[in-house]
């Protein structure tokens, strides 16, 4: 299917690789084949970004800089069928060298590499990807498209923390036919996650990031050893009031686990613009098959495993401010388990730079607050979160040895107008505490607590 869409964008897409429009206004349709090319959108954005990473006195220290820009191409509708091409690009202006290990832990980068290819630590240059190549039929409130795409759900999703977001190949349907609903879904068979260049199966790309722990503490050997014919994924969200919102969630990975989530999300007004914010989400996860392996040692999830997660969120907001709470329980049945190559988790407790996947029995807290001006210029977000894992010993719920820590984020982002418009500037600064017992080894601590960590973007959005 994909070589037969690019032998079609091949064919036409010269003719039209210079028209201009405007991204957000609707695409219209057309009566002659030519003219769905003339009248085609483009949009795209060059971005810069720089990392950097103070880890404690006598472990190593890393930084990254990357520039790179993202280029998109949509037709106009004929005959209800539309087409979209995408691709990225960007280099190594400069770096640490990520090829060196720490001398004393072995421990490789972990944050600055991201910006570049995870696969190849010696790429400068050659970080490209074809990250979009779709053919969409559309008709009353409903769209089915096949190929490469890149999709945002609460489960697999873009996690755009880096230079360019994960990417999936397959077949999504959308429908927004009953009122207030929206049912969404399809299967996949290959994705590109987020610091790499090239595409996977989906049993090869589980396991491209830091793989972790057996839970009998053997290093994980599920790298490439992952058989699977594809994830399949149904959600239904349903608008309940105009404030209140129902979501639930199925994704299916053959052979592997299967994850069940569902949230509803409120605002309650309680005086003038001030309003009262409530979220609640609970999932379940259970070992499909052997769990990607018959080989024990070799799974991604075990077949006698299970595990349970509660979120809640609490807070207020006005036009102008955000007071946020939120509360993670990972029950001690298991750990939770979900690809880091396919997206963020989706609970109210997530903080940039950091998760809480692959625990089990664990508590985590946070605040935030979060202003932003009335032309919605500036944005300030001020969150701290305590998340307390079990012992970094205990791999059978602490898949990757990480000790329980306490973070604080200050996240501030400018939007410019006038003659700078499309330009974003946004800068994330974090601390990272130590909250437990690290046995004296440098290797719980590295890239993990006791660190500051550094991050300048600029975007410029056309």
């Amino acid at each position: 299917m994909l070589r037969l869409i690019l032998s079609f964008s091949l064919w036409f897409f010269p003719q039209s690789v210079f028209s201009q429009s405007t991204p957000n206004a609707a695409l219209p349709r057309s009566e002659r084949l030519r003219d769905v090319f003339k009248q085609g959108q483009h949009h795209g954005n060059f971005r810069s970004f720089f990392m950097a990473t103070d880890n404690a006195r006598g472990l190593s220290d890393y930084y990254g800089w990357a520039a790179g820009g993202y280029l998109h191409f949509q037709t106009a509708s004929f005959k209800g069928l539309r087409m979209g091409l995408a691709g990225s690009f960007h280099f190594n202006l400069s770096s640490s060298d990520f090829t060196q290990k720490d001398p004393l832990t072995n421990a490789i980068n972990r944050y600055e590499i991201g910006l570049f290819d995870v696969e190849n630590p010696t790429n400068r240059s050659e970080l490209n990807r074809l990250e979009e190549l779709w053919l969409r039929y559309e008709w009353t409130k409903t769209w089915v498209s096949v190929g490469r795409q890149i999709l945002q759900t609460p489960l697999i999703n873009y996690q755009d923390g880096r230079m360019r977001p994960t990417a999936e190949e397959g077949v999504w349907i959308s429908s927004t036919r009953l009122p207030g609903t929206k049912i969404e879904g399809g299967w996949l068979w290959a994705i590109s996650p987020r610091s790499t260049v090239r595409w996977h199966n989906v049993g090869s790309s589980i396991g491209i990031y830091p793989r972790g722990l057996n839970p009998d503490g053997t290093a994980s050997g599920y790298p490439e050893n992952i058989s699977s014919k594809g994830v399949g994924l149904i959600g239904i969200s349903k608008q309940v009031t105009k404030k209140g919102k129902l979501q639930v969630w199925n994704q299916y990975v053959e052979g592997v686990f299967n994850t069940a989530l569902l949230q509803t999300d409120w605002e309650i007004p309680i005086h003038q613009e001030h309003a009262l914010v409530v979220g609640l989400l609970g999932l379940h996860q259970n070992a499909v098959g052997n769990g990607g392996n018959e080989d024990p040692s070799k799974t991604y999830f075990s077949a006698r495993q299970s595990s349970n997660a509660l979120s809640a969120q609490l807070g207020w907001k006005n036009n102008h401010w955000q007071a946020l709470g939120g509360y993670t329980r990972v029950t001690a049945e298991g750990r939770f388990l979900s690809p880091r190559e396919w997206g963020r988790e989706p609970f109210y407790t997530f903080l940039s730079r950091e998760r809480i996947e692959g625990s089990g029995d664990s508590h985590s807290f946070t605040g935030r607050f979060i202003w932003q001006d009335r032309e919605h210029r500036w944005r300030t977000e001020l969150a701290y979160g305590q998340f307390y894992l079990p012992d970094v010993k205990q791999a059978a719920l602490n898949k990757y040895a990480f000790p329980s820590f306490r973070q604080l984020n200050l996240d501030v982002r400018y939007t410019f107008g006038g003659a700078l418009e499309g330009l974003r500037v946004h800068g994330l600064v974090l601390w990272k505490g130590n909250m437990g017992e690290l046995y004296q080894q440098a290797k719980y601590q590295i890239n993990k607590v006791d660190l500051w960590h550094y991050n300048l973007i600029l975007n410029y959005h056309f």
